[in-house]
């Protein structure tokens, strides 16, 4: 079967399932999309490696990397195979030693792990062709400028150097989501 390589355009609060998030993956020579449900400290691992933030203390998939390459195992590819009463499946593709092993995994930690590693993440066309969705141009730049207001709201009357102490603040009691918001305020601001 051929692959379909896919890449993050987003990660957003899921209206559907409370404490859940919308993560999206788009194919990357295509217009569709694949939304994928994934819980907050998923959502929140991925936004971590997405934002280049450096937590605290290692989380769950940072230990994960740590442990793989001190015993010599390469991520080489995730692949979402399989879609069934509304779940996505994923394996790791690894290599130990020349010998290539697939591992199980839930969608959410595949991709978490899949940024850690700098892995191509990948689907099949049965997959997409189910569970991809076709965006309007035009229902995304309505949803870039709706998501660009609320933040600006939020933020707009902070001067940068508050923004900056907010941004620390929000990295030490490791609320990444809001630190990523932070920190594209400033990143816009620096832009101006």
């Amino acid at each position: 079967m051929q692959k379909i390589e896919l890449k993050i355009v987003g990660l957003s609060y899921s209206h559907s399932q409370s404490s859940a998030y919308a993560l999206i993956l788009s194919e990357i020579n295509g217009n569709r999309r694949l939304p994928i449900i994934v819980g907050g400290l998923e959502a929140q691992a991925i936004a971590i490696e997405v934002e280049k933030l450096k937590p605290a203390r290692p989380l769950t998939h940072d230990l994960f990397k740590t442990f793989a390459e001190t015993f010599d195992i390469e991520v080489l590819e995730v692949i979402i195979n399989k879609f069934e009463e509304g779940i996505f499946y994923s394996i790791l593709v690894c290599e130990k030693n020349g010998d290539v092993i697939e591992i199980d995994s839930r969608t959410s930690d595949a991709v978490a792990i899949a940024l850690r590693f700098n892995s191509p993440i990948y689907t099949y066309e049965s997959i997409m062709s189910v569970g991809g969705i076709i965006l309007d141009p035009e229902e995304e730049s309505i949803e870039q400028e709706k998501e660009s207001t609320q933040e600006d709201n939020e933020f707009s009357n902070i001067s940068l150097s508050d923004l900056d102490e907010l941004l620390l603040k929000s990295i030490e009691h490791e609320d990444y989501e809001r630190a990523s918001v932070i920190r594209d305020e400033i990143k816009k601001r620096g832009n101006n």
